[in-house]
Parts: C-alpha cells; sequence; structure tokens
C-alpha cells in the first residue's frame, strides 16, 4: 500500500489496474487503517481521475451483496454528498416524486459521514427503517417502484472504510464512488458533485461503468445537487456521448434562492421539512425539489424536456401521489420491521 501512497503523493496518477490492486488493499482486513487514511487524503490533494473513480467504484461493486432483483429499468438519484452547505435532504425527498412520476427508484445512501443528516438518518426520523433485510429491500421495489439501500447493509466491506472516512473528516474518493456502487444494475442515473471542474470526468466515469442513460450536476453555489442559486452545470451521458449544458432555475419557470433558504438541520428537522414538500407547501425547498425531480425525469426519459419534467414533477405532489407513496413506504417498512422481530 506504501508504493500506492508514495506514486499519489508525488502527484502521479494511478492507472486502471493499479487503482484496482489499491482498492481490494483497502479492503482486506489486514492492511493498516492509518495507510488507508493515508491513501485517501493522498488522492484528495493530488485530484481523483476518471480511471481512480471507476476502478474504486468497479472493486466495491464487485464485494457488495448480490439482490437479485427482477428485470428492470432501475435508477439511483443519489448525489456525492461532501458540500459542507448543510441543505435539507434533496435528493431522497426527490425520490418519492421521481417513483410516483413512473420512475424505478432504487436509492443508494448512507448515514451522515460529513453532513447533518444523511439519507438514512432523514429516513429513520419520518419512520422508514433503511436498515431492513435484502429481500424486504427488493419486495419493497418491486411494490412500491422505491426502495432505499443502506450502504452497510449492501458493503459490509465498509466498515473499515468507514471508521477511516470518519477520521478524516471531510470528503475523500468514497464520497466519489458512493452513487456508483449500487448493487442495482442500473441503466439510468441522476447524480451531483460539488466539483464543476469534474462534471465531465464524472459523466466519463458513468459511461465507463455503461450507464445507457444518465445526467450529472454540479450546482451552483458549489451545492451537489441543482440548485436554485444561479447557473448549474451538468453533462448528459446519452448512449455514449457525452453533452454538455447549463441551466437555470429562471429557464425552467422556478424562481431564484439563495443556498442558504434551503438549509436543513438534523435528521428530524429535515423530516419535517421532507413532509411540507410533499404536501406541497410552497417554498425553495419546494421548488429545489421539483428542479432536481424535473431532472431525474428527464435524465430517465419520462420528460422529453427538464421543463416537462419539473411540470410532471409539480402535478405528482399536488395530486398528493408523492406524499401516498411515502405513507405507502412508511407503511411497508413498519410491517418489515415487524416481521423481523417476530422472525
Amino acid at each position: 500500500m506504501r508504493d500506492f501512497i508514495e506514486k499519489v503523493e508525488k502527484q502521479e496518477q494511478l492507472l486502471y489496474d493499479e487503482m484496482v490492486e489499491a482498492s481490494h488493499l483497502m479492503f482486506q482486513e489486514n492492511t493498516n487503517l492509518q495507510d488507508i487514511v493515508d491513501f485517501l487524503i493522498a488522492l484528495s490533494e493530488k485530484g481523483e481521475t476518471a480511471m481512480e473513480v471507476a476502478a474504486l467504484a468497479t472493486v466495491m461493486k464487485s464485494f457488495a451483496i448480490q439482490l437479485n432483483e427482477p428485470p428492470g429499468e432501475y435508477m439511483d438519484n443519489c448525489g456525492t454528498g461532501g458540500d459542507g452547505l448543510n441543505s435539507f435532504n434533496i435528493s431522497t425527498t426527490s425520490a418519492f416524486v421521481l417513483a410516483s412520476s413512473g420512475a424505478t427508484i432504487a436509492k443508494h445512501g448512507n448515514r451522515k459521514i460529513s453532513s447533518a443528516a444523511g439519507s438514512s438518518d432523514v429516513l429513520e426520523a419520518i419512520g422508514i427503517q433503511p436498515s431492513i433485510g435484502a429481500e424486504a429491500s427488493i419486495e419493497l421495489l418491486k411494490q412500491e417502484g422505491l426502495t432505499f439501500l443502506y450502504a452497510p447493509n449492501v458493503h459490509p466491506k465498509l466498515k473499515r472504510i468507514s471508521n477511516a472516512r470518519k477520521q478524516i473528516g471531510k470528503p475523500t474518493i468514497f464520497n466519489l464512488v458512493g452513487p456508483l456502487t449500487n448493487p442495482v444494475a442500473l441503466k439510468t442515473q441522476y447524480t451531483g458533485i460539488n466539483r464543476t471542474d469534474f462534471t465531465m470526468e464524472y459523466a466519463e466515469v458513468l459511461r465507463i461503468l455503461g450507464r445507457e442513460r444518465a445526467i450529472v450536476v454540479s450546482g451552483a453555489g458549489g451545492m451537489d445537487e441543482a440548485s436554485l442559486a444561479g447557473k448549474n452545470k451538468l453533462v448528459l451521458v446519452d448512449k455514449g456521448d457525452l453533452i454538455p449544458f447549463t441551466i437555470t432555475p429562471d429557464d425552467v419557470g422556478l424562481s431564484s434562492a439563495p443556498v442558504t433558504a434551503i438549509r436543513g438541520g438534523d435528521g428530524e428537522a429535515n423530516a419535517k421539512i421532507m413532509r411540507k414538500v410533499l404536501q406541497g407547501e410552497s417554498s425553495p425547498y419546494l421548488d429545489t425539489v421539483l428542479f432536481n425531480s424535473g431532472i431525474g425525469l428527464f435524465a430517465s426519459g419520462i420528460a422529453s424536456t427538464i421543463q416537462e419534467g419539473v411540470k410532471i414533477a409539480s402535478d405528482t405532489i399536488l395530486s398528493g401521489k408523492a406524499l401516498e407513496k411515502l405513507e405507502a413506504v412508511i407503511a411497508f417498512s413498519e410491517k418489515a420491521v415487524m416481521q423481523e422481530v417476530v422472525s
């Protein structure tokens, strides 16, 4: 491991095969934890490449549990996190809107690592147990067209890596690979990063990993989601082509708002925001979800334009379908937990 650390510390990029070897070493129990920490810090300081991210994602996914999901056109809308802006859980809230609008969502997520509340924290606060078993997760996907995959459950080898990440306390390459390691076979992906200089490279990673269609967004104000704060930089991956474009909230009929207008809190606070959004209460929180859901619906092909996607998302929320989806998932979770206790 030290050889790879020294190479990266010299600002040298790792070849795909080298990163595959280094990734395997990170997941071995006998690898020194400090070496993992040093390697992750060195990669971050050098700046990760598309090949390095793709190699780690491939190795990490190879260690994931097999969920045996039925054939389908699955989508994930998980972002990389790590923008440090303490916004509410935008992609988790949007997942209910997307699933209620015709997309089939298998959303990858975790507890807070570099934020106030991760996806799993807000789900638990609203009444959804994120760590139900794999069989129940797939049954939920079949019934509701939506499931939440708790990273530690589907990536059992992540525990030591999580300890290293907590020790570092800031975003690492594992933030970048998180959305790329969903054990469900994804056809479509909508994901965000907080690095405008890496959007094209991240789209290249998605192409390497075989996504038929995907969108990467780097939001205004440093967000890893589409932001109401100004111009957002995106790249569309469409059957091997990488197409960069920009979009503002004005372009799709939404009002601008600063990043501070969508601040969140802990899991409980964000759960309250989520419910108000899905109830259709007007606010920058709602508009942010409409914006991101609209892009997700365009990525999935349900909408032919992002503006059409925003309209579909708005109709879905105002009709009560998104709130019904939330309640259905809560009810399923409660039943699944009871069955696990009984058994």
